[in-house]
């Protein structure tokens, strides 16, 4: 298919595909065909209230077809969708609104609190449209109805931007990372290699559309002209109904999301066997929950890993190393080789000189996928994307002898303990595999004799009790001493954002409260 922009998509599809269900929303099912006259609609209301090219269009709502109305219609007027976190606070969802300058904010009648916040803040958006009850204000589906339903034959280019997700802030200000249409669409196809689509597929849409591995992976399956189900919420127990009811083909869940389906009562009596592929990442899974996975879902696993800076998967791991029985068991705890037209290498942060194969560094990228770069902050753009192409991930890792990589942490979460450096995942990992931890996150605490010392925080397995002690001798067993939790405390959960990343910035922030660095 010759798609190079996100309105093609749904000219191409709404053309020579009109009678598909693109997405089943509870009882609704809208077509090809409807999708792209709603969103013609939209794109004639966007130049009627006077949008721009390139102008941006925030959305703040959960998972819903409107989602893709805006999207696409924003696409036919070359406009930029940018959606915003709903979990976030109203100061941080005008923050993000203010920064990317939006001139239309589309709001869940939800989230009509926030709204009521912040209006008086925010100081480019002209035009306020509400999904649901409007409350009064303009409602986005009369306003939507009400336009022209003829296509405005617009469109936008290879390197226009198309959509503007902003990163999930996890230190300091969100940024809003640019993708564009070379982006996404060099992406998108890649995906195709090792989880065939097919004509009649269905495509779980179950993650937050704020986030690449929503919106992104809603795109890849439109891309290829399949249908799709939207779940609002995550909701385990539904998700699974779904799955049986719209015999889905091809999913992308979180591995938290995995765990807690596992948990659903009668899980094992669920029909999956429309189900042919699993896509997950965001986080670290441990291997009984990937085994168990994979014996009760029965279908190919696929591990992703990637950021929204490289526009989602730049690593996949594929179905053939997902067996945990056979030789290459080890493998299920890399993240996978290169995606096609990726470049990784592994370097040491300070000289970007190469890292020995298996030695730990940061993982560099380079990529067509790699981002146009943060809006409005070309330093910070500078710095993440280097002058030869390649993208600072900011993750370290090793990559092995064949070309397998493996994420010990976030560069930014290293602990440095009496001058060792300490991965937390390495350490999250072991601690994972321990029988009466459900949950685990590790952080550097302060210490007056080694600088920082690692502190774990563990959420119990139901009806077990974690004993520090025990816990503490059970890493001493796999891992060296230096690299050991001095302390374990029990929590009642792990902080995660929608991604599924574990908020490591919040974990810490009680233990180091007044002091002048977060480092020791």
């Amino acid at each position: 298919m010759d798609i190079r922009s996100v309105a093609q998509v749904i000219r191409t599809h709404g053309a020579g595909r009109p009678d598909v269900v693109v997405l089943h929303s509870g009882d609704e099912a809208i077509t090809y065909a409807q999708l792209d006259e709603r969103s013609s609609r939209v794109a004639n209301g966007l130049l009627a209230v006077g949008v721009q090219p390139q102008d941006h269009i925030a959305w703040l709502d959960k998972n819903s077809p409107e989602f893709f109305d805006l999207w696409f219609g924003a696409a036919k007027v070359n406009a930029v969708l940018t959606p915003v976190n709903w979990r976030l606070a109203p100061p941080e969802v005008a923050y993000i609104v203010n920064d990317a300058q939006a001139t239309v904010f589309v709001v869940g009648q939800e989230f009509l609190p926030v709204l009521d916040a912040i209006e008086a803040d925010l100081s480019t958006v002209k035009t306020i449209l509400v999904v649901g009850e409007a409350d009064g204000r303009t409602s986005f589906a009369a306003w939507r109805d009400a336009q022209s339903p003829v296509d405005t034959g617009l469109d936008s280019g290879w390197d226009d931007t198309a959509v503007q997700m902003y990163s999930s802030g996890t230190t300091g200000l969100p940024k809003g990372v640019m993708l564009s249409n070379r982006n996404l669409f060099v992406a998108l196809p890649s995906y195709d290699s090792l989880m065939t689509f097919e004509p009649g597929d269905v495509n779980l849409i179950a993650m937050p559309l704020f986030h690449i591995g929503g919106g992104g992976w809603a795109m890849a399956g439109m891309y290829q002209g399949i249908g799709g189900v939207l779940v609002r919420d995550i909701d385990p127990a539904l998700i699974l109904r779904l799955i049986a009811r719209h015999h889905v083909t091809h999913a992308f869940l979180v591995p938290a999301v995995l765990q807690y389906m596992l948990m659903v009562p009668g899980v094992g009596d669920t029909d999956f066997s429309s189900l042919r592929y699993v896509l997950y990442g965001a986080s670290p899974i441990s291997t009984e929950v990937l085994a168990n996975s994979v014996k009760t879902f029965g279908c190919a696993f696929v591990q992703a890993y990637g950021l929204t800076e490289t526009t989602g998967s730049v690593v996949l791991l594929s179905p053939e190393d997902h067996d945990p029985d056979g030789p290459n068991a080890h493998r299920l705890r890399a993240a996978g080789q290169a995606m096609r037209g990726v470049e990784l290498k592994v370097v040491d942060p300070a000289t970007g000189a190469r890292s020995p194969v298996g030695e730990v560094g940061e993982i560099w990228c380079r990529s067509e996928q790699v981002m146009k770069g943060y809006w409005n902050l070309p330093k910070a753009t500078a710095e993440a994307v280097l002058p030869d192409g390649f993208f600072r991930t900011g993750d370290a890792g090793y990559l092995d002898a064949d070309g397998y990589l493996y994420i010990h942490d976030r560069v930014k979460d290293m602990i440095v303990s009496g001058g060792e450096n300490i991965y937390p995942a390495e350490i999250e990992n072991v601690l994972m595999s321990h029988p009466a931890i459900a949950d685990v996150a590790v952080i550097g605490v302060p210490s007056d004799r080694w600088g920082e010392t690692p502190k774990a925080l563990v959420v119990p397995a139901a009806g077990a009790t974690v004993d520090e002690a025990e816990v503490i001798e059970f890493c001493r067993q796999h891992l060296a001493r230096f690299k050991c939790p001095t302390t374990v405390e029990t929590v009642a959960a792990i902080p995660r954002n929608p991604s599924g990343k574990v908020l490591k910035k919040d974990l810490r922030a009680p233990f180091w409260a007044g002091r002048e660095r977060n480092v020791n």
